[in-house]
């Protein structure tokens, strides 16, 4: 039997901590992209009975970098109908609460998964104007190794748990703050397209933990955008419309593609906008919080200059604010589209906001899940050579949407990028620092080209954008990872 402890101090009381762990979506909050999935939480908070169900990923940045190319290869198999589980290298883990005494403790057990046994539980006290969080994890190894081979994986996995618990004492505090910052809002009623996908899921885990509650869109059930069908009862029952929903970029830029990138998105912001028009008759005032991206300013936009020639690549560019015009590649005009339907809605009963988001950064998706397992394998390094990265942690991301819905006079277009750009070579040799990897070798060109096609590899892959975030810091916006640095230690779970 393994015994271990891990202490951590948050700044609220244990009433309210305690709160926080019971709601909806806390698990998800609480479990680290680089550990694997929540496949589902109990509908029952804490209740003992209630099960949880995750896949756990192999420990270390292998195990992290496997899941990221199992992510591919699901996102590949799902064209085939192939489920998730047959693409993807993690163990299933189900996890039965046992105990509860609110607010003072609970206890959780594995009740099937890898382990012989694993008891988990989490005990709250008050100290010092705040809460000592104690978490006791004992647990023992399976049977079929040989005694001689037990040490070493309990030591792999008391270094992982060290990881693991690191990075939910920052999220419980990181999210307890940010809840705090609004605690004197009313809970909202925040309808969400794109629930269930990369960016949408975990914001409906951030809101839902704060206390809020949201009705996730179903297509082909409450909305079609086909159809240009939204279930007007559902839309006037919420307060606000965060609209996420879109056909994935990422393939190649066929023609047939494109049309389903621009169609998902005009068409999409279409019927959420006249939705919300049809609504306004009661009266009722609601928001409509809209995605778009920085693509909006074109793949290159430092290089073209006011006479219309076209520089060397410039070391140093002006930042790209809101005010700047749209590019004239193919992403820049969906996003222009793309916005103009959203800000079409807005009227004296319906306030909107748009965020242009930057690369997003977590393993489990976007950019950074497709470099770890080359930076894994030690042959990582630029994507492209002095282009600009105008990047956003997804945690950061979720929370600025969540800043749109709850502040009532914020409204226009917002770059959602973090407040401090770096270089494609900045971003390789910051990302193999954290992995103690090399970062030398850079991504040959014909790779993206390959996968992305030319014209997908120019505006994906070889885009250069450097984006500035003044205005959304101005609307007193708090950012959890400001630094490149500072958000991959923190998704990749290097900090101790």
């Amino acid at each position: 039997m393994v015994h271990f402890e891990h202490r951590a101090f948050v700044q609220q009381d244990p009433e309210t901590v305690f709160a926080w762990f019971a709601r909806e979506g806390a698990l998800q909050r609480l479990f680290p992209p680089f550990g694997g999935h929540v496949v589902s939480a109990p509908p029952a908070g804490l209740a003992v009975g209630s099960e949880a169900r995750l896949l756990i990923a192999a420990p270390g940045i292998t195990g992290t970098a496997a899941s990221a190319v199992g992510e591919s290869v699901a996102a590949i198999g799902k064209r085939f109908g192939l489920p998730k589980r047959w693409t993807r290298p993690e163990v299933s883990w189900t996890a039965r609460h046992t105990a509860l005494d609110a607010p003072r403790m609970f206890r959780d057990e594995m009740t099937s998964g890898p382990m012989k046994s694993w008891v988990h539980t989490h005990r709250f006290t008050a100290q010092d104007g705040g809460t000592q969080l104690l978490d006791v994890v004992d647990f023992e190894l399976p049977e079929v190794l040989p005694s001689a081979l037990k040490s070493f994986p309990e030591g792999v996995l008391e270094k992982e748990l060290r990881r693991t618990f690191a990075y939910r004492t920052r999220q419980v505090c990181d999210d307890l703050a940010f809840h705090a910052r609004y605690a004197n809002s009313p809970r909202l009623r925040i309808g969400i397209t794109g629930a269930s996908g990369f960016v949408g899921a975990p914001l409906k885990a951030l809101l839902t933990s704060g206390g809020h509650t949201v009705h996730e869109f179903k297509r082909g059930i409450d909305w079609d955008p086909e159809r240009e069908f939204m279930d007007l009862d559902v839309v006037r029952s919420v307060d606000v419309i965060i609209h996420l929903a879109g056909h994935p970029i990422g393939g190649r830029f066929t023609a047939e593609a494109k049309q389903e990138i621009l169609d998902s998105r005009v068409k999409g912001t279409r019927t959420v906008a006249r939705a919300l028009e049809a609504a306004s008759a009661d009266g009722k005032k609601r928001a409509l919080i809209a995605s778009s991206a920085i693509g909006f300013y074109g793949a290159h936009p430092h290089q073209e200059q006011p006479d219309g020639e076209i520089s060397s690549a410039e070391t140093d560019p002006a930042l790209l604010t809101e005010s700047h015009g749209a590019g004239h590649d193919f992403l820049a005009e969906v996003c222009a589209q793309w916005e103009a339907e959203a800000l079409a809605a807005a009227s004296d009963t319906v306030r909107v906001t748009v965020l242009r988001t930057g690369l997003v950064l977590s393993p489990d998706g976007g950019l950074l899940s497709r470099l770890l397992p080359l930076f894994a394998a030690g042959v990582g390094g630029p994507t492209s050579k002095g282009a600009w990265y105008s990047w956003i942690s997804r945690d950061d991301l979720i929370s600025m949407y969540a800043h749109a819905a709850l502040t009532p006079d914020l409204l226009g277009v917002f770059n959602a990028v973090a407040p401090e750009p770096v270089t494609s070579d900045e971003f390789a040799q910051t990302l193999g620092k954290v992995l103690h990897r090399p970062a030398k070798i850079p991504t040959p060109s014909f790779g993206p080209r390959l996968l992305l096609g030319a014209e997908g590899a120019d505006e994906l892959a070889f885009a250069s954008q450097r984006v500035s975030a003044a205005k959304i810091v101005d609307t007193g916006f708090q950012f959890r990872h400001p630094t490149v640095e500072f958000a991959l230690e923190h998704v990749l779970g290097a900090v101790n």
